[in-house]
């Protein structure tokens, strides 16, 4: 493919380029899309089969297997999460039958969460649109303006056993059993919830049948708590870093806060592809039609995207102690941080 070295440059510096520079990038491979999906479901259905099989034998080293099994689980969200891009497919039908099977597997209502989703694309980074789609984030005059209970139900909401431990449990686990968030939406979100309970409940009762309740419960519920868990990780970190991106409607662009307010969270190779690419999140939400598997194009030829907003796995790990927009200083700050500046 031919670079854009001669050009780069001025792209960077013209966000409202980047449209045009990575249309070309948006065309997904069928052929391609059908590989990404065998090599997930094949590899996530073996291990489970194979860990719920050494336990119902008595053989419990097999739930040593539930930890890749779980990092297969959060590649099968990585592509219902494609789907609801229309990403994966040309055609939109096919994507949307693919993320309704995908999110009985995953626990999570496709139509519903696609949804929100497209809330946060449409508004990550714009103070006056959260509540939707994120992480709740207040700003430092917000969390100074609450009572003292006000204070405990945040602190509490963002402490790390709250927010990478119960906080995936729940989401997962109950909140997705309702369209809470759109209760009032119409039809849709209630069909695709319940739709998507309906198909929870029968291959859940076939495998209980198969291997028996305590043998399922002791595969499934660690592999759906650990992938729960690890993509809350994902998604608090590509937005929940230090110099993100955050600015009142007046001032908000999406571009700006796409390419700004997203990380580059550059992982090591093997949990980048179980990731699915979805570190190069500044690029997926300048262009969210780019597939997964396409994302590295980008940064091939436009190198200097690798250092924008770029974070380590090590450097990822003090993004937990962030809490709070420092309206002032325009980064996320601790609570330690706030309170020094009083």
């Amino acid at each position: 493919m031919t670079t854009h070295a001669a050009t780069n440059a001025q792209v960077v510096n013209d966000t409202r380029s980047w449209t045009q520079a990575l249309a070309q990038y948006r065309q997904p491979n069928p052929v391609r899309s059908t590989i990404e999906i065998a090599a997930t479901v094949l590899p996530f259905v073996f291990l489970w089969a194979a860990s719920a099989a050494a336990v119902l034998y008595g053989e419990y080293w097999g739930l040593v297997l539930t930890i890749p099994a779980a990092g297969f689980l959060v590649r099968l969200f990585i592509l219902q999460h494609d789907c609801g891009h229309g990403t994966l497919f040309a055609h939109r039908r096919l994507n949307d039958w693919i993320g309704r099977v995908l999110g009985v597997i995953t626990l999570t209502p496709y139509d519903y969460w696609r949804r929100t989703h497209a809330v946060h694309h449409a508004s990550a980074g714009n103070l006056d649109r959260r509540g939707i789609g994120d992480v709740d984030t207040l700003t430092v005059s917000e969390y100074r303006a609450l009572s003292r209970w006000g204070r405990i139900r945040y602190r509490l909401y963002r402490h790390p056993l709250i927010m990478f431990g119960v906080g995936p449990a729940w989401l997962f686990l109950c909140q997705y059993r309702l369209p809470f968030g759109l209760m009032r939406a119409g039809a849709q979100p209630w069909v695709s919830t319940i739709a998507t309970n309906i198909g929870i409940v029968l291959p859940v009762a076939a495998m209980i049948w198969l291997v028996g309740l305590v043998p399922f419960l002791l595969v499934q519920v660690p592999i759906t708590l650990m992938a729960a868990t690890a993509g809350v990780w994902l998604f608090y970190v590509q937005h929940q870093f230090e110099d993100t991106h955050w600015s009142t409607a007046d001032d908000w662009s999406f571009q700006h806060a796409a390419l700004h307010g997203s990380s580059h969270y550059d992982l090591p190779l093997p949990l980048r592809w179980l990731s699915g690419n979805i570190g190069i999140h500044h690029v997926h939400h300048l262009a969210a039609k780019i597939p997964f598997y396409r994302l590295p194009e980008v940064l091939r030829d436009y190198p200097e995207l690798k250092h924008t907003s770029r974070i380590t796995l090590l450097e990822s790990l003090k993004c937990v102690k962030l809490v709070l927009w420092d309206e002032g200083d325009r980064r996320l700050i601790s609570f330690r941080e706030e309170l020094a500046t009083r």
